[in-house]
């Protein structure tokens, strides 16, 4: 296999820059730069130099042995000063090395799912971590990079395959009577798993949510201050206001960070008939994107709330223009006026939803999650059919194991790999 190397650290000028070696050349091209090497996993200043002997910077050396890398292989860790030439003077030194090339996006952790160091689950979770913004996805990428997902999934099979070797069991000896009904074990088995896999199901669209974000819908007729209020929350003037009804003609969106939950607010148009086709076609949005969104917010008037837009159970209602009309339900965006109160209520409504999320959290695992929970429907089925389905049963239950395999990477994932590793950076 290849040595590969890359700057691991963000590109730009820092205090320290961090070149990730590895493959079975990893120490000989440390040795090359910085010649007498410290010992494995033990840090070593040295002055590394180029091949003329001229020093290239004095940096800290860091070595790891086969099976206790990051990647598993034999690897190197060069800590060098961050100056933009001192990391291209060592990469172009490194590049000069017989048997050395540049890592490709995410080699580095393909190269740890190869070796057996992370499982395919483990890897979405890193690269989950790398993209965290906020404090609720940090948390969960972090557990999913640390095997939870893993751990569960080893639960499930390990009571699957008890349950498989049971039935298999009334296959091997059809022609002898067992001295115990195997039955009772073997459904109670599939309904246990089968009810812990139903209860992560509902969990994953929350879980989903916080990776990618909650949508708040900021809803009303128009000239009800939905712009004013997203540029107070927002803190600076993202969607253009008049008093004039009818300024926002598309739907303007604001990232923001509530509770430590990734929420991006949508500014809808003003919910009217339309005097203008491009009008229509910004109210046509609004009214859609409010549907498909996470939470809303009406800011109501003497009009109360848009013809067909009604609000519904969980959403919240502002009476509009706060700074005008009185009432502890009145929040004004040019005053500030019930906007900590709208925040609060909004990042609880959010986290409760929050609260109820998977550890799985993409639509991958929804898909493998579902078939698996069809293959159990259908094994305790057969199982309950008597000795005479017991095959059918036991195929069911290697269908299950096969669906719960695939969250990991065991099976069936060669496909995706490209496309998870495609997001990584170059020293991932």
């Amino acid at each position: 296999m290849d040595t590969i190397f890359a700057l691991a650290s963000a590109r730009g000028k820092a205090g320290v820059a961090v070149i990730r070696v590895s493959g079975p050349l990893a120490w000989e091209a440390a040795r090359a730069l910085a010649g007498d090497l410290p010992k494995p996993r033990t840090a070593g200043l040295r002055m590394l130099r180029g091949r003329d002997g001229e020093p290239l910077d004095q940096a800290v050396v860091l070595l790891f042995a086969a099976g206790h890398s990051f990647t598993g292989e034999e690897a190197a860790e060069l800590q060098l000063h961050g100056s933009p030439a001192t990391i291209v003077a060592v990469l172009r030194e490194l590049s000069g090395q017989h048997g050395l090339r540049p890592a490709e996006a995410g080699e580095f952790t393909r190269r740890a799912l190869e070796s057996g160091r992370l499982d395919l689950a483990e890897v979405e979770g890193l690269a989950d971590l790398l993209e965290a913004e906020t404090e609720a996805q940090r948390k969960q990428a972090l557990r999913v990079f640390s095997g939870a997902l893993g751990r569960k999934v080893e639960g499930w099979r390990a009571r699957l395959i008890r349950a498989a070797a049971l039935v298999e069991a009334t296959i091997d000896f059809a022609d002898e009577d067992l001295p115990v009904d195997v039955a009772p074990e073997v459904v109670g088995l599939i309904d246990a798993v089968g009810t812990e896999l139903e209860h992560e199901a509902c969990g994953i669209g929350a879980a989903e949510r916080i990776r990618d974000g909650f949508e708040v819908a900021i809803v009303g007729h128009p000239n009800t201050g939905k712009s004013t209020l997203l540029n107070h929350l927002a803190g600076r003037e993202a969607a253009i206001t008049s008093e004039h009804a009818g300024t926002t003609r598309d739907v303007i969106e604001v990232r923001m960070d509530l509770g430590g939950l990734p929420v991006t607010l949508l500014d809808t148009a003003g919910l009217r008939a339309a005097a203008d086709a491009v009008e229509a076609i910004g109210v046509q949005r609004a009214r859609e994107r409010a549907a498909a969104a996470d939470l809303r917010v009406f800011l109501v008037d003497e009009r109360g709330a848009p013809e067909g837009l009604e609000p519904v159970p969980g959403d919240i209602v502002r009476t509009a223009k706060g700074d005008l009309a009185g009432g502890q339900a009145s929040i004004s965006g040019l005053t500030g006026k019930g906007v900590k109160a709208l925040i609060s209520d909004v990042t609880d409504a959010l986290q409760r939803r929050a609260g109820g999320a998977a550890t799985m959290t993409r639509e991958r695992h929804r898909l493998a999650v579902l078939r698996a929970q069809e293959a159990l429907e259908m094994a305790g089925f057969e199982v309950k059919g008597g000795a005479e389905r017991a095959e059918f049963a036991a195929e069911e239950l290697r269908r299950a194991c096969r669906a719960l395999d695939s969250l990991v990477g065991r099976v069936d994932v060669e496909d995706l790999l490209d496309e998870i590793f495609a997001s990584f950076c170059i020293g991932k």
